[in-house]
């Protein structure tokens, strides 16, 4: 499910995900990129303007890991990023030479653990990443379940749906909208439906 992410990927962005390529790769099995990148390199074509990664709370120390990120050019973009980072557990960041802003979250879930574990790669530009498996961004987007996330889920089920375990998908999108006191499982269900009759 590799192939090469070309759609919607500014030179800015480009550039920026090879810059951090480095640093996910000393993090290889505790890190893996989400977001509409991993959308894209998982075949639907949009357009993106930004990175999303995440890395295993358990695993990569905060400080060590801003250390590698600032080696890679990637710095903070709002003042006092590390404790915002150790409340909300997202890191704030900007790629400085592109300005492409990077969202660094911290995984402590059993759904996002078993996500990093299932990474697979995908070229995005030149660089080979280890990237967020359909079925896995497909409950990540439900989850958030803004417009684009819904335009997401419904795309990658029409790529990608024959081949997912959804009774998977349902049981993590049930507990993580039970957790945040929303019904996302009757929104999803609908869409598989549409998508797939099943």
């Amino acid at each position: 499910m590799g192939g090469k992410a070309r759609v919607g990927l500014s030179t800015g962005i480009t550039r920026a995900v090879e810059e951090l390529a480095p640093v996910l790769d000393k993090h290889r099995g505790r890190s893996l990129v989400i977001g509409g990148i991993a959308v894209i390199a998982r075949g639907v074509p949009r357009v993106t303007r930004d990175i999303d990664i995440a890395f295993s709370g358990a695993d990569v120390p905060l400080q060590g890991l801003v250390a590698d990120l600032a080696h890679a050019g990637i710095v903070a973009r709002i003042d006092d990023a590390l404790t915002f980072a150790a409340e909300s557990q997202v890191l704030l960041s900007r790629h400085a030479e592109t300005g492409v802003d990077i969202d660094v979250s911290f995984a402590w879930l059993p759904f996002e653990l078993e996500a990093i574990a299932a990474a697979g790669p995908a070229m995005v530009g030149s660089a080979k990443l280890q990237v967020a498996q359909p079925e896995d961004l497909v409950i990540y987007k439900a989850i958030a379940w803004r417009p684009q996330d819904q335009q997401d889920v419904e795309r990658l089920l029409a790529l990608h749906g024959r081949r997912m375990d959804l009774s998977r998908i349902r049981r993590h999108v049930r507990d993580l909208g039970e957790a945040m006191e929303q019904d996302r499982l009757r929104e999803l269900d609908a869409v598989i439906r549409r998508v797939l009759g099943a």
